[in-house]
């Protein structure tokens, strides 16, 4: 199996309703609008998806109706388990769902050492023929996958790409300087998005492209297509809100975007609560403004990058 790993991927939020069921036609709702705006893949279960408090059933549900929306473009689920074993079991209730790929993170709640995090790579891996994506994010979760694990992982084919969330934007010519295009890297930290594409990073999984599809996506194909001035007038005016990704609260945050957009709603699941008082006002105001001067998209142009 293969997926074409390039493009915009959003990290998807789940959505519940005020009484902590899954919202399901919200969910398709929002869904459905990244595919109208020609997002390229679609990341299930990740943190944005609030996935340490959904349950196995909830998320085969989600996994299923996402896979059918789609059509062609693919679902890749998030694994983010403490156990070895519990990270190769969901992988295989991933295949038989119908995931076309997986994005995998190192244990989590233990940080692993070099030899534990590049064996737990090379079991899951070796579990399955689904194509990876390993989640590089060591400022969120501790472990760094180094160059030398990656060297390592060569060896496994199916590990494809990582979402390079180490913020350090010359992680990326460090990559391409190694492996060429050997792991495709897309980037997995909104505020640096335009600056690693420049850099050569083949795709961007987006947290505000849930609430603002079209702009992502927009961003993404301009660079690609060395129309630069005009993705800087658009990245120029999406940095605000993009800076809402790079908080504990993200999730809220977004939601909170996705809500004002028509595309979602506030509810998380706790432990998370709903933003209230000051905070709420602070944030809400940053996303008011962003939609207040939302930009025209040169839409004849983007047009064009599809065709």
């Amino acid at each position: 199996m293969s997926i074409s790993w390039k493009g915009v991927f959003p990290a998807f939020t789940t959505k519940f309703t005020a009484s902590d069921t899954l919202d399901l036609a919200l969910f398709e709702k929002g869904l459905q609008s990244q595919l109208d705006a020609g997002v390229d893949g679609i990341v299930l279960g990740g943190s944005l998806g609030e996935a340490s408090t959904l349950t196995t059933e909830e998320k085969e549900t989600l996994v299923k109706l996402a896979i059918d929306i789609a059509g062609r473009v693919p679902v890749v689920l998030n694994i983010a388990e403490g156990a070895t074993r519990e990270a190769i079991k969901q992988a295989a209730l991933a295949k038989s769902w119908g995931v076309k790929g997986l994005m995998l993170l190192p244990p989590m709640r233990y940080k692993t050492d070099v030899r534990e995090t590049y064996t737990f790579f090379k079991t899951v891996a070796g579990s399955t023929d689904l194509p990876i994506m390993i989640y590089n994010n060591p400022v969120d979760y501790k472990t760094e996958v180094t160059l030398d694990i990656f060297e390592q992982l060569l060896e496994c084919d199916n590990i494809q790409a990582v979402k390079e969330s180490t913020r350090d934007v010359s992680n990326v010519t460090r990559m391409i300087n190694r492996f060429g295009d050997r792991y495709k890297i897309l980037c997995g930290v909104d505020t640096l998005a335009m600056e690693e594409l420049l850099m050569g990073a083949d795709g961007w999984v987006g947290g505000l492209v849930t609430a603002f599809p079209r702009e992502t996506v927009a961003v993404y194909r301009l660079v690609k297509a060395g129309l630069l001035e005009e993705a800087r007038v658009i990245y120029r005016w999406f940095l605000p809100l993009l800076e809402l990704d790079i908080h504990p609260k993200l999730v809220q945050y977004i939601k909170l975007a996705e809500a004002q957009v028509g595309l979602g709603s506030e509810y998380v699941r706790a432990p998370r609560l709903t933003l209230v008082g000051e905070e709420r006002e602070r944030i809400l105001s940053i996303i008011q403004e962003g939609i207040a001067n939302r930009p025209e998209l040169p839409e004849f142009k983007l047009t064009r990058l599809i065709s």
